[in-house]
């Protein structure tokens, strides 16, 4: 199973359906969701997960709303008379359109969230990208359920381009924080430990090519000093340097991979770094000018 997958295996098993309230929320979270349409003066709910059908049977069925559930061979389908009235929820033409509600407190928020993310919601494998999304059914539904998550401080933005409604997150803390608050708190150690992992594995990558990278740098101006140097001895130059000059020239043609600090270590006045640095890009210098 995929990690969204699991983590809505997880939010199905939430024993919270003797809570009315809150259960009458996380309905209209599933109603507000794109997978939640109207047909034949009917509401209707697809959904390819076992999981999520029954979670959904069960809020039906604790709130005394007959339904029939059927499966079409891909998905389930759960269907409902439109005649059964739903707080918070109004239908406009073909649609299901959020109705304001009135005060509701935090639990009843969360419960919209974890209706909408089980509704039509999916999360990426973390250990390939961060994205969380929940897709809505239209713009109004997409601004409530934006000033819920607000409310409840989750970070997230907004896509409404060509009919296409949805509130995404790409940050890991943030789609970590929304998970803790849908209450999957075995999915957030899960994410955690996954995160954890990939930003270890990321530090460690970002200090092998920092150092790949010095070392290749390192090698490029030795190999630039070498070629100065043989330039010097080619066109018999070299003994006319200066004897700290040619003193540094002797010790890097030697030693080609030492760094410039060891360099000026092996001098028999040693100098420091910069020293080293100054002589041999003046023998550059001198060999670039012949």
């Amino acid at each position: 199973m995929s990690f969204s997958s699991d983590l809505k295996e997880e939010l199905s098993k939430i024993n919270n359906l003797a809570k009315k309230e809150e259960i009458k929320s996380e309905l209209v979270g599933y109603l507000i969701s794109k997978n939640a349409t109207i047909t034949k003066n009917s509401i209707r709910y697809a959904t390819e997960s076992e999981y999520n059908i029954n979670r959904f049977s069960k809020i039906l069925k604790n709130l005394d709303i007959n339904h029939n559930i059927e499966y079409d061979g891909k998905s389930f389908i759960i269907t409902f008379k439109i005649k059964n009235n739903i707080d918070g929820i109004g239908i406009q033409d073909t649609e299901i359109i959020i109705n304001k509600i009135g005060n509701i407190n935090d639990n009843e928020k969360k419960s919209i969230i974890r209706g909408a993310f089980l509704g039509a919601g999916s999360v990426n494998n973390p250990e390939r990208t961060y994205h969380l999304e929940i897709n809505l059914s239209n713009r109004t539904n997409l601004e409530y359920l934006f000033s819920i998550l607000s409310d409840m401080n989750v970070k997230c933005k907004k896509l409404n381009v060509n009919k296409k409604y949805s509130i995404y997150l790409k940050d890991g803390e943030d789609i970590s924080e929304l998970i803790a608050l849908l209450g999957a708190s075995r999915s957030v150690l899960k994410f955690e430990d996954i995160r954890v992992q990939r930003e270890m594995k990321g530090k460690v990558n970002r200090i092998v090519n920092c150092q790949t990278a010095n070392l290749n740098k390192t090698i490029n101006a030795s190999i630039e000093q070498i070629e100065a140097i043989r330039k010097l001895q080619e066109c018999n130059k070299f003994n006319k340097l200066d004897e700290n000059l040619k003193d540094i020239a002797l010790l890097r043609l030697e030693y080609p991979d030492m760094p410039l600090a060891e360099l000026g270590k092996q001098l028999k006045i040693p100098v420091g770094k910069s020293g080293v640095n100054y002589r041999l890009k003046k023998i550059i210098q001198i060999a670039n000018d012949l």
